[in-house]
C-alpha cells in the first residue's frame, strides 16, 4: 500500500483542542495511557486533570511563559505538558540526564524561570544535585505539593473546562509555541528548538499517513518526553490517534521492559537500535512476541540487531528518521516497503534538497522543508528569540545519498567526518566495520588533528578484544577502504551515551584526548628518563 496523503486542516489547531476533539471522537471513558506502575488514564480523566492542574500552576505565571517540566516518561509530563497548554503556557521538556551546566544553559535560552516536577523523581533518579544547582536561579515547584493544595476552584475547573472550552481555555493559535525541545548535544552546547501547535500535529498526521495504524495497536513507549520521537510518536501521537499507549520511565530497564511488553500486549515498540538490541537479549522466548512493529531511530540499526530480532522474535524493525527540528519524523521505511540500511523516504508533505560536499560523491547534505519543521532555535546569548530557519529550509548537517525510488541512505553527519590525507572518511563507516566485527559491543569514532595527515581516527570500544590487525583483515576482505580503519583503538568500560540512547560524542572526543595527552606525557617522561 502506497502511502498516503496528510490533512493539512487537522494540524490547524492546538494541541488541546485536537485532544479535546479525540475525546470527544473515540469516547472519553476510553483508556489512553498506563502509568509506569500500571495506573491508567481515560480521556476524560486527562482531560478533567489538565484543566484542574493547569488552574493550580497559573498563579504566579503570565501568558505564553515558557515553563520547565524535569520529569520522567509516564502519565505526569504529559498531564503537565496539557495542563499548561490550558493555560496558555509553553512547556519546555527538560533532559534530567544532561548536567546541571546544560539545564541552566537550557533555562536561559528559554527565559524558564521555574521548573516542574516531583519529589519523588528527584528523590529516586538520585537528581538533588540539579535541584541544588538551579536553585539559585529557578524556582521548583513540586506536583505532590500542588496536588495536596488543590482548591475547590481548581476541582471546578477541572470539571468545567472539557464542557465550557472556550470560556476557560486561555486562546492560542495552531502557529504559535507549543513545545520547546532542546537537542541532544551530541557534538556540542544543546540548542532549544520552538515547535508550533501546527508542526506536532502535522507530524502525528504525516506518521499517520505514512504506517499503517490500526484502532486495536497499544504503543510501548520507554523513551523521554525530553526527546521528541518519545514526546511526539510516543505520547501526543496516541491520544490524537485514538491508540492506547503503554507508558514506561526509563528505557534502561531491558528485562523488566521485555516483560512489560509481552504483560500488556503492546503491538508497537519504540526504540533505538541500541535500546531494542537491549530488550531482544534480555527478553525471554515469547517476550515480545505481541510486537507487530519495532520503530526505531535517533541511530543507525545494525545488521545484528535486525537478526537477533528476527531470529528470536520475528519482529519486523522499521528505521526511520528524524531530528527534533521536525518535530520528528522526515523519513521512515513502511512494511511491505522496508529497504534494510536506509531510513526509508519522506514522509507527505516534506521537501528536500542536497547541497553537494566536497570530497563525498554521490550524496549531499541534506535541507528539509515541511509543515513539520520548527518555527526556529533559541540559544543563550539571545534568550527567547526565535532564529527561524531560511526560507523554511532546515539545514539538518546530515550527509545522505537518496536512490532512483527515493530512498534516502544516512552518510553521516557533516562533523561525522574526517579529512585523511585529503579524502573524506565517515566515522559511521568505521563504527559500523567495529560492530560488524564485535557485534556485541559498543564503539564510537573520533577525529582528532593529526600533524602529517590533517587528522586521524581513534576508535573507543569497550570490546577488550578489538585490535586494529582484525579490523584491517574485516575490511580488506569486506572492499571498505583502509582509511576507514583507525590509527588507534582505545579500551573503555563504557561508551558514553545521552539519556536518548545516542552515544555522547563530546564525551567520547574529551575520552579520547585526555587519553591521547596522557599517552603523550608518559612517552615524553619515558625518554628523559
Amino acid at each position: 500500500m502506497a502511502p498516503g496523503k496528510i490533512n493539512l486542516q487537522h494540524t490547524r489547531r492546538t494541541v488541546l483542542s485536537a485532544l479535546l476533539h479525540s475525546g470527544d471522537r473515540f469516547g472519553q471513558e476510553k483508556i489512553v495511557i498506563v502509568d509506569g506502575d500500571e495506573r491508567t488514564m481515560t480521556y476524560s480523566q486527562l482531560i478533567r486533570a489538565s484543566f484542574a492542574l493547569g488552574h493550580a500552576l497559573r498563579a504566579g505565571t503570565a501568558k505564553s511563559e515558557t515553563i520547565g517540566v524535569l520529569l520522567p516518561t509516564g502519565i505526569a509530563p504529559v498531564l503537565t505538558f496539557f495542563a499548561l497548554q490550558t493555560i496558555g503556557r509553553v512547556p519546555a521538556m527538560l533532559n534530567f540526564t544532561s548536567g546541571t551546566k546544560s539545564l541552566i544553559a537550557a533555562c536561559k535560552a528559554a527565559r524558564i524561570k521555574r521548573v516542574i516536577t516531583a519529589h519523588k523523581f528527584i528523590e529516586v533518579g538520585g537528581y538533588g544535585h540539579l535541584v541544588e544547582g538551579m536553585s539559585q536561579e529557578i524556582k521548583f515547584v513540586y506536583l505532590e505539593e500542588v496536588r495536596s493544595k488543590l482548591t475547590l476552584m481548581d476541582k471546578a475547573w477541572g470539571a468545567c473546562g472539557p464542557f465550557l472550552p472556550k470560556l476557560v481555555i486561555v486562546h492560542r493559535a495552531p502557529d504559535d509555541p507549543a513545545v520547546i525541545l532542546f537537542t541532544s548535544g551530541t557534538e556540542g552546547e544543546p540548542k532549544g528548538v520552538v515547535l508550533s501547535h501546527a508542526a506536532l500535529l502535522a507530524n502525528v498526521e504525516q506518521v499517520k499517513a505514512h504506517i499503517d495504524l490500526y484502532p486495536d495497536d497499544i504503543v510501548f513507549n520507554p523513551l523521554p518526553t525530553f526527546h521528541c520521537f518519545g514526546l511526539t510518536v510516543g505520547s501526543i501521537m496516541p491520544l490524537i490517534l485514538g491508540l492506547k499507549s503503554i507508558q514506561h520511565p526509563t528505557p534502561l530497564q531491558a528485562r523488566q521492559i521485555a516483560k512489560r511488553v509481552r504483560h500488556t500486549g503492546a503491538t508497537i515498540l519504540l526504540a533505538t537500535d541500541t535500546f531494542l538490541s537491549q530488550y531482544a537479549r534480555a527478553g525471554d522466548q515469547g517476550d515480545l512476541n505481541s510486537l507487530r512493529l519495532a520503530v526505531c531511530g535517533a541511530e543507525r540499526v545494525r545488521d545484528e540487531t535486525r537478526q537477533i530480532v528476527k531470529r528470536k522474535y520475528n519482529i519486523e524493525i522499521l528505521e526511520g528518521y528524524g531530528v527534533t527540528e521536525t518535530a520528528p519524523v522526515a523519513a521512515a521505511n513502511r512494511p511491505g516497503a522496508n529497504r534494510h540500511g536506509s531510513v526509508g523516504r519522506l514522509v507527505d508533505g516534506m521537501e528536500m534538497k542536497l547541497e553537494p560536499v566536497e570530497g563525498i560523491a554521490g550524496a549531499g547534505r541534506l535541507f528539509v522543508k515541511g509543515p513539520n519543521v520548527m518555527l526556529g532555535y533559541i540559544s543563550p546569548d539571545a534568550p527567547g528569540v526565535i532564529k527561524p530557519p531560511i526560507d523554511g529550509w532546515h539545514d539538518t548537517g546530515d550527509v545522505v545519498s537518496v536512490d532512483e525510488d527515493g530512498y534516502i541512505t544516512i552518510r553521516g553527519r557533516m562533523k561525522r567526518f574526517a579529512k585523511i590525507g585529503g579524502e573524506m572518511v565517515s566515522l559511521a563507516v568505521v563504527e559500523n566495520c567495529a560492530s560488524a566485527l564485535w557485534p556485541d559491543n559498543m564503539h564510537a569514532a573520533v577525529a582528532v588533528p593529526d600533524g602529517r595527515k590533517g587528522e586521524q581516527i581513534v576508535l573507543l570500544t569497550d570490546c577488550p578484544d578489538a585490535n586494529r590487525s582484525d579490523l584491517i583483515g574485516w575490511v580488506r576482505n569486506h572492499g571498505v577502504p583502509e582509511l576507514a580503519v583507525p590509527r588507534q583503538i582505545i579500551f573503555v568500560e563504557a561508551i558514553p551515551l545521552l539519556g536518548t540512547g545516542k552515544t555522547d560524542y563530546t564525551r567520547a572526543d574529551a575520552l579520547v584526548r585526555e587519553k591521547l595527552a596522557s599517552d603523550s606525557e608518559a612517552g615524553q617522561a619515558r625518554s628523559a628518563g
